[in-house]
């Protein structure tokens, strides 16, 4: 079984030998990673030139339905192999609500309970999938953000230090430590090497520090763009204005070639965009990773630009993301591709 997808244009690069996925497992973290890349084809169609490509990795297809899953169970087994996790403690961590899952997932199948604190505004669904794996939530002010939630976390493991195991996904090594291991060697694999730019949004920067890190050790000359709102009021789950927010331990800036700032009304049309023209139905995120990918690619001649969709949008249909959603009609995306055209014909 293939893992990746694509149109009809075909390279010497899109012959190769991939692995098989998983067919049989014995735990479900055993099913974490090797998720699909999916050429972008009908929304890019007429918008970069013929020598561009871009692929998103479809990280919705982890058992946790999330990229998270992967630092999640690297954590985990690190904390396990050093002893910092043992019977009788308990899992603890703040979240916008994906690593929350994960971390819900991870625990269940080990047998260690799991609290999680998190925004009181993230959607009902993150909530629900939590609870249904058997984890506690505990919710912070959701005027203050994952911020506040990260304050929170560290009020209630201060009570009680002993009682808790915190994996810590923004201070934690073996948070982008997941994404140098798998991420990024599954992307180098399944683009046969030909990757040229990498774009992926900043939250906790697991993703884009350690995928970025495998990708250059492999070809120095691949950029690595990171992608984060334009506002600090922003409404994208998951991502974080740097300049007004906790800087995660692991992030180092100098490593991005780039930063790109999207607007959370570009990111939610791009989000109907790739669900109307591209089948493919993600959240904000994963809207906002898109629109970053299209203005990398709009001002190439060649190239192969590769960003992350971080999870699917069924966890998000109760939130603001999908108000007014029935009035938006293809003139919107004729409007946005449009956008790009001029981006690109300005490069001509």
């Amino acid at each position: 079984m293939a893992t990746i997808s694509r149109s009809s244009r075909q390279s010497p690069a899109d012959v190769r030998s991939e692995p098989t996925p998983i067919q049989r497992a014995s735990s479900v973290l055993e099913l974490i990673g090797n998720t699909p890349l999916l050429e972008i084809t009908r929304l890019t169609e007429g918008l970069v030139r013929p020598g561009v490509r871009v692929f998103a990795k479809l990280e919705g297809f982890n058992p946790g339905g999330s990229v998270k899953d992967r630092p999640a169970r690297k954590m985990v087994e690190i904390g396990l192999e050093r002893g910092d996790l043992r019977p009788g403690k308990v899992i603890i961590d703040s979240t916008s609500g994906n690593t929350g899952i994960a971390l819900a997932m991870v625990g269940a199948a080990l047998g260690y309970p799991v609290e999680l604190v998190m925004a009181a505004n993230v959607s009902k669904e993150r909530k629900k999938i939590i609870e249904a794996f058997g984890a506690r939530p505990i919710y912070s002010d959701p005027l203050e953000g994952s911020d506040g939630a990260i304050l929170l976390c560290r009020k209630i493991i201060a009570e009680n230090p002993d009682r808790y195991f915190k994996p810590d996904q923004y201070n934690n090594a073996a948070n982008p430590l997941a994404h140098f291991q798998t991420t990024g060697p599954e992307i180098w694999r399944q683009t046969g090497g030909t990757v040229t730019h990498f774009v992926a949004g900043l939250g906790t920067s697991g993703t884009v520090m350690g995928t970025g890190r495998y990708l250059k050790s492999r070809n120095p000359a691949i950029r690595v763009i990171g992608m984060e709102p334009d506002d600090a009021m922003h409404g994208l789950e998951g991502l974080k204005h740097m300049a007004t927010s906790i800087v995660p331990g692991i992030y180092n800036e100098a490593e991005l070639d780039d930063k790109i700032a999207v607007s959370t009304e570009d990111a939610y049309d791009m989000v109907y965009a790739l669900g109307q023209v591209e089948g493919v139905l993600v959240g904000q995120s994963s809207g906002a990773a898109m629109v970053a990918a299209l203005k990398v690619a709009c001002s190439l001649r060649e190239g192969c630009v590769v960003t992350i969709f971080a999870d699917f949008g069924d966890r998000y249909l109760s939130t603001n993301l999908w108000i007014g959603w029935q009035q938006w009609r293809r003139d919107r995306i004729e409007r946005l591709v449009s956008r790009w055209n001029v981006s690109a014909n300005a490069t001509t």
